[in-house]
């Protein structure tokens, strides 16, 4: 999501992974800093691996949901989505198995950047990993209060500049979008 303050935030809250379950945020100041709140040095190491970063803080990562209802800290960050969208509905019978095929990215990437500029499903990451997404739904937000270390970032407001972690962006309108992400380590 961007906010008026020109920061934007990308959770990352991951129910499944190599590291178990758990949450990070991506923090793209208005200045273009890039900062990685990650709970452990471990999960740090490897999203630096993928995304770049000019700072990354090891703290403990929270994200609750409840109904339509976040709250992330150590932000302190509460939003609430709205009903899908059209394409969330489509990308809602995109099945997991699918989802994680190198083949169905290829296909949907095109697509994904005329639907939502900025936005790839694959690409190259750092230290060479190869990377793809297989987007699995999309909803709207529509409210939002954020706050980091005391600073109020203000309402929503588009992703604008787009995010430069990694080989692409995110939708321009705050959304959360489910995914199926792989991380290709070494060569093919």
């Amino acid at each position: 999501m961007g906010t008026f303050s020109g920061t934007r935030v990308v959770l990352g809250h991951r129910q499944r992974s190599p590291f178990g379950p758990f949450s990070d945020v991506m923090l793209e100041r208005a200045d273009g800093e890039r900062l990685l709140l990650a709970p452990t040095k471990e999960t740090a190491d490897f999203i630096r691996g993928t995304y770049t970063f000019d700072t990354a803080r090891i703290v403990p990562v929270e994200a609750n949901v409840v109904d339509d209802t976040w709250t992330v800290a150590p932000l302190d960050l509460r939003f609430t989505t709205s009903r899908r969208w059209l394409l969330g509905f489509l990308l809602c019978a995109v099945p997991g198995t699918l989802a994680r095929r190198p083949a169905w990215s290829a296909l949907t990437d095109w697509p994904a950047r005329l639907l939502l500029p900025g936005v790839r499903t694959r690409g190259i990451s750092g230290a060479g990993r190869r990377e793809w997404y297989g987007a699995r739904d999309l909803r709207p937000i529509r409210a939002v209060s954020a706050a980091f270390e005391g600073t109020d970032l203000g309402a929503t407001a588009p992703i604008e500049p787009p995010v430069h972690f990694g080989f692409g962006s995110v939708p321009r309108k705050p959304a959360i979008v489910r995914v199926t992400t792989t991380v290709a380590l070494g060569p093919d």
